[in-house]
């Protein structure tokens, strides 16, 4: 019984963490504008972002948020290519110290992970502002850099173990 409740209760966790977005992902195929008003399927909303024309309101759509689109995924694919590199990186060299320096270096590592991810981007938002860095396109990436490196470390580890 006992068993039961618990994998009740995890399939409720999840489905409370994961309803959110599945409802989105599914109302973003709809002909309606209004969130929760399914009138039909459509990949209309998709067209217009990728073509940059609304048919049914006969305007152009904002440029910005293509730039947006692209911007995110210039942003998501360097940040995860400069995470994996300078993670594995981390790992190995971690991996080959002394056992008793590994612990509190991986205990470390583990703070960012620990840290609401809200305080790391004020904290390095104002570390860009006092170095007089101007924030952009690299800031944004450095941001995300030093958000992922450490998941990196946590996910290369076990497998050099």
């Amino acid at each position: 019984m006992k068993k039961l409740f618990a994998r009740a209760y995890l399939v409720l966790v999840l489905l409370m963490l994961y309803a959110p977005i599945i409802l989105i992902a599914v109302f973003s195929f709809t002909e309606s504008r209004i969130l929760g008003n399914w009138t039909g399927f459509t990949l209309g909303l998709y067209d217009n972002l990728f073509s940059g024309y609304d048919l049914d309101a006969q305007v152009r759509v904002d440029p910005n948020l293509y730039r947006a689109l692209i911007y995110t995924g210039i942003i998501a694919l360097s940040a995860a290519c400069i995470a994996t590199l300078l993670g594995t990186i981390a790992a190995i060299g971690i991996f080959n110290i002394k056992q008793r320096h590994r612990r509190p270096i991986m205990f470390l590592n583990s703070v960012p992970m620990i840290n609401p991810d809200i305080i790391t981007g004020i904290s390095l938002f104002l570390l860009f502002v006092f170095l007089g860095i101007s924030r952009g396109l690299a800031t944004v990436i450095i941001a995300h850099v030093v958000f992922c490196t450490p998941y990196v470390v946590l996910s290369v580890m076990p497998r050099l173990k």
